[in-house]
């Protein structure tokens, strides 16, 4: 990961613009998972790295576009930067991040840099569908899944398809696993948002339905419940949550199953990406490690 890290940094310093190398180092890295697959699908590739940092910097572009639709003030438990330095400073920042990975991104082989491109403008797509579902209380789960699969798992999937095709390795194999990897992630994080307090979080516990996103335990919810339950759930929809209301949405998931169920979902993907991958310990155990997250 050093020879990832050094090309990110190089790439902001030919940037050239202090306020950009400023801004850039409040931001937190994260897990980095994007690269870590980049690095374990191409190892050997000596361009690897380089692809890497480019993936991480449309990721960190992605995410600084998110925090101001979100009027999100905080990322990964520090304050974001539209919440600094203003949502201005905010998009014009992600805008100059995704402009130098596209610069870089033209030295590589043509269906290479196809590929990362063609999940830019999915994962673009994808924030517009997630912006306009949470004008109102969405019950259909295949319309949130596909939404998931833009906004989320394409950039993952196109990663590790990418990084296939660098390394002369099977690109669509290596693409349903990134896919679904990228898929069962965020299932978990969407769990983890109801099941985990405030602290571990760094935000609010039930967020997201806060926000107007209706994750995949209050689908499932919605669909048992009563008609009398069905219009309280959704008239607390994008509303600040009571402590009980809160209390009320959670002991009804546990009635009904629901965060069991949307696990089993995620399982189900991790199995299957893991069968595509089977030959591989490395990518296995990264789908191993994910799924155990605590929830």
């Amino acid at each position: 990961m050093q020879r990832v890290e050094e090309q990110i940094k190089r790439l902001i310093d030919e940037i050239n613009y202090e306020e950009v190398s400023r801004l850039f180092a409040t931001l937190s890295g994260g897990k980095r998972l994007r690269a870590k697959l980049i690095l374990k699908i191409a190892k050997d590739h000596e361009d690897a790295p380089l692809l890497a940092a480019i993936v991480e910097l449309i990721h960190a572009a992605s995410l600084l576009h998110d925090d101001v639709i979100d009027e999100a003030m905080t990322r990964r438990g520090k304050a974001s930067v539209n919440a600094t330095d203003g949502s201005k400073t905010a998009v014009m920042l992600g805008d100059i991040l995704y402009s130098k990975a596209f610069t870089e991104l033209v030295v590589f082989d043509k269906l290479v840099a196809q590929t990362i491109a063609a999940s830019v403008t999915a994962l673009s797509k994808g924030e517009m569908m997630d912006v306009k579902m949470a004008e109102s209380f969405n019950s259909d789960e295949h319309l949130y899944l596909d939404m998931l699969y833009l906004k989320t798992a394409t950039l993952i999937e196109a990663a590790a398809k990418a990084s296939a095709l660098l390394a002369g390795k099977n690109a669509a194999s290596h693409a349903l696993y990134g896919k679904n990897l990228g898929l069962s992630f965020q299932i978990i994080d969407d769990i983890l948002d109801i099941t985990s307090d405030a602290a571990t979080l760094g935000k609010p516990a039930m967020n997201d339905f806060v926000e107007g996103k209706c994750t995949l335990p209050y689908i499932y919810l919605y669909h048992a419940m009563d008609e009398q339950d069905k219009h309280r759930l959704v008239s607390l929809h994008t509303k600040e949550l009571s402590s009980e209301d809160a209390e009320w949405i959670k002991a009804n998931m546990k009635h009904y199953q629901t965060i069991e169920k949307s696990f089993a979902l995620a399982q189900k993907l991790s199995n299957e990406a893991q069968e595509a991958m089977k030959d591989d310990e490395e990518l296995v155990a990264i789908l191993e490690t994910m799924i155990k997250r605590s929830y």
